[in-house]
This record gives C-alpha cells, structure tokens and sequence, in this order.
C-alpha cells in the first residue's frame, strides 16, 4: 500500500500555544514572509524518501548555528514554543521548490496547523494530504493571534466548526470540503481510493472472468 498514511491521524482539535514567525527587523509584529521549502527543510536532508525523522532539521538553518548549536532566540528553541502544534507565519508560506519533505518535516517535528495570509499553491494541497491543516487569514488577524500567543495564550482550532478561539474570540475559516474531509477522517488520495477496495476487487475478478488476457 505504497502512499498510504497508515499513522495519519483523523483531524478534529489542536489546542496549544502558537508559535508565530516573527521577522529580524525590530519589529516583533512583523511576521517572517517568503518561508520557502529549502527554509523549511534544506536540500541536504532530501535524500530519504521516508516521512520520518526529518523535525529535527526543520528550519535547520534558523534553528543551529555553524556548530550545530541551536540558536537561542529562534521561535522554536524557546521552552514555551518546543512543543508547538501551531506556526504563524507571513505571505507566501512554502513558496520554492515543490518538495514533499517540507510538510513531512512540519508534521514530524509535530505541527499540525499553519496559518498565513497566503500559501505557495503546491505547499497548501501537499499539507492536506499528510495531515496538516493550512489556514488563511488576513495579516491583522494573524497580528493578534501573534500578541496573544507571546503573552503565552493558547489557541484552539476546531476544523469540525472550522472555529479559531483565541481569548474567548471566536475567528471563523474558510476551508475547501473535499480538503476538510481529506484531514477528518485522516485520509490521503490513495486512503480514499482504498476505501473502495471492495468495488476494486469486483472489477479486477471481472476483468479475470472476462478479459483472460488481462492477466497475462
């Protein structure tokens, strides 16, 4: 069953606080834009072909040093955000390359959510199928969510209601069905197709009974 996420989880709930992207302008409002896919998992960790074991080179770069130590003041590396399920970026999150590892390494490290103004088209249809949620809201939104989430607020996202609450504010989403559904019963295109492998077995016993030389 090549492609199919036997451990993909069903999607409901993700509570926890928020780990926003800030920018190095002097500016702690200002999210971090342009997050592409090298940003998020550098070419030298391509080499596997496996979904795990990649979190811990997430945002490598931003996360070490030249020795390999971790860079104190990076979002992640602070003991209030280690364990974050949530990332608050900028504009054009995963732009670049169409990498799979980039979504691989976000969900090995332990996201599951990500919320930005917009996304790079290949990078948001990759997260829904392997069980990361994508949403978009609008620079401002995302600005308070930010503040909230440095006081050391929690978020709570509800892709059921499709609900964000922060500080008892409701913030409702946007999110396509057939993507939507794809996350809730943990799902990805070949876990659909197999769902059906009933009618497949029919077909392929049909094809044997009436088309002999199919099976040569």
């Amino acid at each position: 069953m090549l492609g199919i996420l036997a451990d993909m989880e069903k999607f409901d709930t993700i509570k926890g606080i928020a780990a926003p992207m800030l920018a190095s302008d002097g500016n702690q409002f200002s999210m971090m834009i342009n997050i592409d896919t090298d940003m998020i998992i550098p070419k030298q960790f391509l080499k596997t072909i496996k979904r795990t074991g990649l979190g811990k080179s997430l945002f490598h770069e931003m996360r070490y040093d030249y020795e390999g130590n971790e860079v104190e003041n990076f979002i992640l590396n602070k003991n209030e955000y280690r364990d974050s399920k949530i990332i608050l970026a900028g504009n054009n999150f995963g732009c670049g390359s169409s990498r799979e590892h980039a979504p691989w390494a976000l969900l090995d490290f332990g996201i599951k959510v990500i919320i930005a103004p917009s996304f790079a088209d290949i990078f948001y249809n990759n997260c829904f199928k392997n069980g990361i949620l994508p949403i978009q809201l609008s620079e401002k939104v995302i600005k308070e969510i930010s503040e909230s989430a440095l006081k050391g607020n929690e978020l709570e996202v509800s892709l059921s209601k499709q609900i964000i609450l922060c500080e008892n504010k409701e913030i409702n989403f946007e999110i396509d069905p057939s993507n939507k559904n794809f996350l809730m019963e943990g799902l990805d295109d070949i876990g659909l197709t197999l769902k059906d492998t009933d009618l497949i077995d029919i077909y392929e016993k049909d094809a044997d009974d009436n088309l002999p030389w199919y099976s040569l």
